[in-house]
């Protein structure tokens, strides 16, 4: 675990976890949230991402 992520809470927030990526929270509603392989746990009606799933998510969706 590098130190960047212990700076994160177990569930992130969409901006949290756009933050975590680098990105724009508008590019990743866009390009990740949007996308039904990125899997999100709910607390009612909100989402919230784990770093191991963008990770994941990341990894699956990288050219090669």
């Amino acid at each position: 675990m590098n130190r960047e992520v212990k700076k994160f809470p177990l569930l992130l927030t969409r901006e949290m976890a756009a933050n975590f990526l680098g990105v724009d929270p508008k590019s990743f509603d866009n390009y990740i949230r949007s996308s039904d392989d990125l899997k999100r746990f709910m607390i009612g009606k909100q989402e919230r991402y784990t770093i191991k799933e963008l990770e994941t998510f990341i990894v699956n969706h990288s050219i090669h």
